[in-house]
């Protein structure tokens, strides 16, 4: 029996047993490109964010240093010389307090205009179907497009005869112009994504169109209504050819700051630059948990 059995077969080498069988046949490659692709897009992240900060950084460095400080080279990148003399020199200069709080008053009167209209608009673009409706939007866009100087002349003759020219409540009306028209389409694609049964199951249950709209679409669309509020505030802020035209002596920080940047020294130019980027940096601050809410995060 032993001279007809054939040649023994070779022996085959032991498998792997447990996790280590399962990962055998496992196909690594999605898993190691996905890590890749995050990794490079927080690269990215954190590289545009040190570009937007690295001027917000230096100005704020150059502000808070005293004059002998600014006029040394090479400047250091690190606070070596901490002073106020530089901030209170700027804001002790004529003109400053006054023009800050009108900028301030401006920009939150514009916001709540621009709002109240724009939100309403918005609300009609999204659930109305009428005739025009694209043509309409195409107009807003097209009006948008408009240079600041072809607006603020013809504005500047109405204000004069209306007897709003030089006054706080001029600028923050043709800031509305300016920014109503962001401010309806931001707040019609926001109100296209509220669910529709959501506002027919409060009108079933007894809610006028006003209140299913103030208590139930309001909220959920709130947090693009903070992104035009922060649109429109930044706007209204930085402005400053129109805020130069339609004012002399009620002018906002931006045009007041620009007309006597000429014969400025270069101390008062760094504070007013960290005097123009604070506020806005504030009022996002204070908007920002509506806007992480839109994008799925809480802060707590």
């Amino acid at each position: 029996m032993s001279a007809l059995a054939g040649p023994a077969e070779p022996a085959r080498p032991a498998e792997p047993a447990g996790p280590a069988a399962a990962e055998s046949g496992v196909d690594r490659s999605p898993l190691r490109r996905r890590r890749r692709q995050r990794a490079l897009l927080q690269l990215a992240a954190v590289a545009i964010t040190l570009f937007m900060a690295a001027p917000i950084y230096l100005i704020t460095l150059a502000a808070f240093s005293s004059r002998q400080a600014l006029n040394e080279y090479p400047k250091s990148v690190l606070p070596t010389d901490v002073s106020t003399e530089t901030l209170r020199g700027f804001l002790s200069s004529a003109g400053i307090v006054p023009s800050f709080l009108n900028s301030v008053a401006v920009g939150l009167l514009a916001v709540l205009l621009s709002i109240g209209l724009g939100a309403p608009a918005g609300y009609a673009i999204a659930r109305y179907a009428f005739r025009g409706r694209d043509a309409y939007q195409i107009v807003l866009l097209i009006t948008r497009a408009l240079p600041v100087v072809v607006l603020s002349i013809p504005l500047a003759e109405l204000f004069i005869s209306w007897q709003l020219y030089d006054t706080v409540l001029g600028i923050a009306l043709m800031h509305t112009a300016l920014a109503l028209p962001t401010t309806v389409l931001i707040s019609a694609s926001v109100f296209v994504s509220v669910p529709r049964d959501v506002e027919e199951a409060a009108l079933i249950f007894g809610a006028t169109p006003l209140a299913a709209f103030r208590r139930v679409v309001l909220p959920i669309a709130r947090p693009g209504i903070a992104a035009s509020a922060i649109f429109t505030f930044v706007l209204s802020w930085n402005e400053v050819l129109g805020a130069a035209i339609l004012a002399l002596r009620n002018r906002t920080l931006p045009a007041q700051v620009l007309g006597s940047l000429s014969n400025s020294p270069l101390a008062y130019r760094f504070a007013g630059g960290f005097a123009l980027v604070v506020p806005s940096l504030v009022f996002i601050f204070v908007m920002r948990r509506y806007l992480l809410n839109m994008w799925g995060t809480t802060i707590r």
